[in-house]
């Protein structure tokens, strides 16, 4: 049985097929239509998996969609009835869209579908899943466990913001839920708008800036804007936000309650801007830990699972493993829009069709998340020589010793091997590559290859064997959403001279033995490489140790701020002639960049617009 997967029309479009249960292909729009956080209907990745299963939609069960339209409709409707006359511009603006394009999805759905199956029955096939059941699915059934806690927190589905379900084998229960509009991803985001950064974009950017501040609103924001329960239930006080009625996600109030308007993008971050995202940081790290604490409790679960785009903030994750409620954690490494199309189709196969799973008994269900395209050599070699690009191709030996020798030369290295990563982080795939023990790597990668603000952490991936000795962490994060700190003997103290140093001052001092990954509180993004899923990557980080002793590796994504992750060898090649990487490695294929030919340089840094 085969079920199709989709998300689209809000950001993040995806597409995802399964087929008897087993996860074959799955990736975002973006990759392909190079649109960050594409929105619209994903046709390229609907090519793409169907490529992938060498099948048409024909062969296809079921298309399953990731939320129900009419119950975003009627949570529109409610909001603007509950709080008119406020919000009759906002209002004014929405509604011709929804009666224009959002209220008749499923038919639009068929329409676009036709050009694949014009026969296809679509009023039995077309199946559509709640926003909540479809980031639900997604973390329990592709997870390891036969029975855990299913929690989903996110900015809003149709109603519900946060939802609690039970899963036991191959079915999945859903018995809580806090709706619109109190909710944490909202919340966070309101604290995103007001430092000046991107909602639905930047959130992440909030979190890496948290370890300069101190979290000197915390109270403020615990007395003001939300009623946190010892549950970890909550209400916000909407007297201060905007997102109901308005254009914007916070009000005058909120100014008032902070001290002055928003910070406008691309301003002169400041020690307030610190200090309100360390403050709204810990406050969503409070409320988690409440949660899960109170489940763990009430349902006697040993095992935890996350999904939804909260579920992306990996301090609060790596904080939710080491409180132990739990005694295991896995996150959905698609945790936001985009893994609903993979939660909408199994929600599908183990609900709808009420098909049994089969765990493998060891590691997850996702393949480590490598489920995009991948190119043959001779293809990789084609697509190169057609964009002018000078190469050497070698054997696999040659590729992982030169590519290693490269970076212990401190050189940048693109590296782009095997299936595109789905969700949104670069987990060795689709990945610029550095030397973790250099005290400027992390600059120079932000500002000469990312071309993004300074203060931006890096991840390091670390062969899962040594994890333990390298981080406070002792198990498995493939999927770097985990944060856990870098271990006493490997960190260096700061002085006191340097320990008095404010904000962004204490980016250039060096914390550990790898200072390119250390964050400014000596903790680190892991992402443990497991050989059963990434034996490329395995064996370039072993190479990476046996010459320096370090079994780490800077990994970033391959992409400037601002661009989707590369997706095709020919994107690859793009970023690496518009941005000061030294090396790229596709496939077998070395390119170095002094080799090249001068006049296909880009002009990278401005070519996309800034997240």
């Amino acid at each position: 049985m085969r079920i199709l997967g989709l998300s689209a029309f809000y950001h993040d479009s995806a597409a995802a097929l399964i087929e008897d249960g087993r996860v074959v292909a799955a990736a975002q729009e973006e990759r392909f239509s190079r649109k960050k956080h594409d929105a619209s209907f994903p046709r390229r990745a609907i090519a793409y998996c169907l490529e992938e299963a060498d099948v048409g939609l024909g062969d296809v069960d079921h298309v399953a969609f990731y939320d129900k339209p009419f119950l975003k409709f009627e949570r529109l409707l409610e909001t603007y009835l509950a709080f008119a006359p406020r919000g009759f511009r906002s209002f004014s603006m929405a509604i011709p869209v929804w009666l224009k394009e959002k209220l008749f999805q499923k038919q639009h759905l068929k329409e676009e579908l036709k050009a694949w199956a014009a026969d296809y029955d679509w009023s039995n096939r077309l199946l559509f899943a709640e926003h909540h059941q479809s980031h639900a699915a997604s973390a329990f059934f592709p997870s390891p466990f036969d029975e855990a806690v299913v929690l989903t927190m996110d900015g809003v589905g149709e109603w519900a913001t946060t939802s609690v379900g039970v899963g036991r084998g191959s079915t999945l229960e859903m018995i809580k839920e806090i709706h619109f509009p109190h909710s944490l991803g909202l919340l966070y985001s309101a604290f995103t708008y007001y430092t000046g950064f991107k909602v639905n974009s930047g959130e992440y950017k909030v979190m890496g800036l948290a370890p300069y501040g101190e979290p000197t609103y915390a109270q403020t924001i615990l007395d003001h804007l939300i009623d946190l329960k010892p549950d970890g239930s909550f209400r916000l006080n909407l007297d201060y936000f905007n997102y109901c009625t308005g254009l914007t996600m916070t009000n005058r109030r909120f100014d008032d309650l902070f001290g002055g308007p928003p910070r406008k993008a691309e301003d002169r971050l400041t020690q307030r801007e610190m200090d309100l995202a360390a403050s709204i940081q810990a406050v969503i790290e409070e409320a988690v830990l409440r949660m899960t604490r109170s489940l763990a409790a009430e349902t006697g679960a040993k095992n935890l699972c996350l999904a939804g785009g909260v579920a992306l903030n990996c301090v609060a994750n790596g904080k939710v493993l080491r409180d132990g409620a739990f005694d295991a954690l896995w996150v959905q490494p698609a945790a936001g829009d985009a893994g609903g199309a993979l939660g909408a189709a199994l929600s599908a196969y183990h609900g709808f069709r009420g098909e049994p799973r089969r765990l493998n008994g060891a590691l997850d269900a996702m393949a480590g998340s490598y489920l995009g395209p991948t190119y043959a050599q001779p293809d990789i070699e084609r697509r190169l020589s057609e964009a002018g690009a000078r190469f050497r191709a070698v054997d696999d030996d040659t590729l992982i010793a030169e590519t290693a020798d490269a970076l212990v030369g401190g050189k940048a290295v693109g590296w782009f091997q095997g299936r595109m990563e789905f969700g949104p982080r670069a987990l060795g795939a689709r990945s610029i590559l550095g030397d973790p023990r250099s005290p400027t790597m992390q600059k120079v990668l932000n500002l000469k290859v990312k071309y993004r603000e300074s203060f931006r952490p890096f991840a390091p991936s670390v062969l899962r064997e040594d994890v333990a000795d390298w981080f406070e962490l002792d198990g498995d994060s493939p999927y770097m959403l985990l944060v856990a700190d870098v271990c006493h003997e490997r960190r260096r103290e700061m002085t006191a001279s340097e320990q008095a140093l404010f904000g962004i001052d204490k980016l250039n001092v060096p914390r550990s033995d790898v200072p390119a990954v250390t964050h400014v509180d000596y903790s680190a993004r892991i992402q443990t490489v497991h050989r059963e899923t990434n034996p490329r990557y395995h064996a370039l980080l072993s190479a990476f140790k046996a010459k320096t002793g370090c079994p780490l590796l800077v990994n970033t994504s391959f992409n400037v701020r601002g661009e989707p992750i590369v997706c095709t060898p020919e994107d690859a090649f793009r970023c690496f002639m518009g941005t000061e990487i030294e090396v790229l490695a596709v496939g077998n294929c070395i390119l170095r960049k002094e080799d090249q030919d001068e006049t296909l340089r880009q002009d990278y840094k401005d070519a996309f617009e800034l997240d």
